[in-house]
């Protein structure tokens, strides 16, 4: 690699990507291309859409059907390698960018995101931010602090016929420093002003403004608006723009992104400057000067404590009502909440193995303990049915309504719980405690246990957290893990319950028919195996009395998924596939009891052993922890 031409390439694209003219030169620029002079909001607006988006239609996609009903749902490609499980908050976010770079009233409103600790505000903001630095260039007016737009040299009188030439609105008047050079620089010659292209960085403080929580005993505006340089009040008045120092956020984020952090920790007072900023889109100047205009996107977010106390005081209503509040909940979809602990764990430096469903095992935890309880069903069926999953009532073919859950469940829902950050601390403790470079589910369930135990919470509170990992966790993996095994010993595991489900619907609607089923080998004319069905439905408790209408339901429900589209499969519906995975579980149940639990195996039954092993192995499990789940498996699944 030849690291002085890669410098030298690097160099002479900055100086062929460099532009300095006159304003004359930018109007001809502009009479090519109008978006060059496009607002903030419509800058990023514009970012994000070039990247394109995908719409979702509930008719076209099962998964958005179950999760969304019948709403339109997009997914932007800008979001979706950071950002998971929070579509709809995306989606409003945008709503808000796309109204406001139509000029509507969100461009005079702050976008304001409020939620828990951990829910992807912060790194929402990030993300805009850099999406900045990657913007273009923009054409400014050359040593204006403000970075403004060139435009603003032409005076107002001749604006309107500007205007008529360019197919253009201008808005927006020149900051007080570019007004005196005008006039004493320039003669008032200002088709002569200077105007360079200039890029955004967070870094320099190049159209992107950070404003951190201010000490309430000492809120000085100079952080928002700038100050007055003390050493050059000798030599000019106290208007003269010559001792203005516009190094504010408000300054500096001009023609980008204004952002506040945790915004309502500052007295009230000190935000004012909001309320010109937004409505009347200008700021003050330092000391006596005059108003300055101002362009830029302000983004402000906090906790959802802070945004209690603030609105609850009625003297507050004139930022309120500047305020856009978009809720930033936790996420409540399992595999959303997977991908976002796969995305932190890929940019740390850890090295170790991690077992398959270690990460799902921390993620339930994690949806559980934000999960409003119902009355309608458990936990663990909520979390499933919030992940898509269609659950059908048992004996019945009635789908549990995910839209009559979250009714149940109210606005708030996803507000409260484990955040992110406590997760992924635990994932840390494990990975860094483990000798073996490899961690499972059970040392990820004993380390948020721990973790749990240290929590400063309520002993009511970190009595249900605890509950939900020693037991409703647990027992949902035991499930998983024993299908698992069973699966790895019975190599064509799908093949055996697709051929158990078929077998079962042809007799099935044999039976609800009252008509013979046709073998399909001798072409033999047979009865419906009552027998057959029986050593199923009897996994799930369905006995004689009941059996009559379980079939009755399956067929039904069956025949409907069929009309709907869908497809047949054993996973079709959720009572049957239960019945038909114990059935075959319990086939095999004591021959892995007995493989996983032998310390001396014969000869046929070590080839088994290792023939599980290894297909265990390919499964994403190294022989570590392939040794510790079984040797778990064997005391926990299979007792006598």
């Amino acid at each position: 690699m030849d690291f002085k031409k890669m410098i030298l390439e690097d160099r002479e694209k900055e100086r062929s990507n460099k532009f300095e003219g006159t304003l004359l030169d930018y109007l001809e620029i502009i009479k090519e291309d109008k978006e060059a002079s496009k607002l903030s909001h419509k800058r990023i607006y514009d970012l994000i859409m070039e990247k394109d988006l995908e719409i979702l239609r509930p008719e076209e996609n099962v998964r958005v059907r179950k999760l969304f009903g019948n709403e339109i749902i997009k997914k932007y490609n800008f979001f979706k390698e950071d950002f998971f499980g929070i579509e709809k908050v995306l989606m409003k976010i945008m709503n808000y960018f796309y109204s406001a770079a139509m000029k509507g009233e969100e461009a005079r409103q702050v976008l304001y995101l409020v939620g828990p600790v951990g829910a992807g505000k912060s790194s929402l903001v990030e993300a805009l931010k850099k999406l900045l630095e990657q913007c273009p260039p923009i054409y400014v007016i050359k040593d204006c602090p403000m970075r403004e737009e060139p435009l603003h040299l032409i005076p107002k009188h001749l604006r309107a016929d500007f205007e008529d030439l360019l197919g253009i609105q201008i808005e927006g008047d020149l900051c007080p420093v570019c007004k005196y050079r005008l006039q004493h620089e320039f003669n008032g010659e200002y088709e002569k002003f200077p105007v360079i292209r200039q890029g955004f960085s967070i870094r320099s403080r190049k159209g992107i403004g950070v404003v951190p929580p201010v000490d309430p005993n000492n809120q000085d505006t100079s952080i928002l608006t700038g100050s007055i340089d003390i050493s050059k009040m000798d030599l000019y008045s106290e208007d003269d723009p010559r001792i203005f120092s516009l190094n504010g956020a408000f300054n500096v984020g001009n023609r980008g992104i204004v952002e506040f952090i945790e915004v309502f920790k500052n007295d009230v007072e000190y935000l004012h400057t909001i309320i010109t900023a937004t409505q009347e889109k200008s700021i003050p100047s330092p000391g006596k000067g005059a108003m300055i205009y101002f362009d830029g996107v302000i983004i402000a977010h906090s906790n959802e404590a802070e945004w209690s106390k603030f609105k609850s005081d009625h003297t507050n209503e004139a930022i309120l009502d500047r305020i856009v509040k978009v809720e930033v909940p936790y996420c409540l979809e399992l595999n959303e909440e997977i991908k976002i602990y796969k995305k932190i764990l890929n940019k740390s430096n850890f090295k170790a193995h991690i077992a398959p469903h270690t990460i799902e095992a921390a993620a339930m935890f994690a949806i559980l303990t934000r999960l409003s309880p119902s009355s309608k069903v458990d936990s663990i069926t909520k979390l499933k049915i919030y992940n898509g999953e269609e659950i059908v009532e048992k004996g019945t073919t009635k789908r549990i309504d995910i839209t009559e859950l979250r009714e149940e469940a109210g606005l708030r829902e996803g507000m409260n719980g484990i955040s992110t950050r406590f997760i992924i601390k635990a994932i840390d403790t494990a990975l860094s405690s483990s000798e073996q470079h490899c961690i499972n589910p059970l040392s990820i369930m004993e380390s948020i246990i721990k973790a749990v135990k240290e929590l400063d919470i309520a002993e009511e509170e970190k009595k249900r957290y605890l509950n939900f990992v020693q037991d409703n966790v647990r027992k949902e993996y035991n499930k998983i893990l024993e299908k698992e095994i069973t699966k790895a010993f019975i190599h064509s595991f799908r093949e055996q319950a697709e051929s158990l489900f078929n077998n079962y619907i042809d007799n099935a609607e044999a039976y609800v028919n009252k008509t013979k089923l046709k073998d399909r080998s001798t072409g033999e004319e047979l009865y419906p195996d009552e027998r057959f069905m029986k050593s199923i439905e009897e996994q799930i408790g369905v006995f004689e009395s009941s059996a009559k209408g379980f079939r009755t339901d399956v067929t039904s429900y069956m025949f409907y998924l069929v009309r709907n589209g869908g497809k047949l499969n054993y996973e079709s519906y959720e009572p049957l596939k239960e019945a038909i995975e114990k059935k075959l579980m319990a086939s095999v149940k004591e021959i892995s009891r007995i493989i996983t639990k032998s310390k001396v195996r014969d000869k046929e039954q070590d080839k088994k052993y290792n023939a599980m092993v290894e297909e265990m192995k390919s499964k994403g499990y190294c022989d570590y922890c392939c040794d510790v789940i079984l040797k778990y498996a064997a005391n926990n699944l299979w007792r006598d």
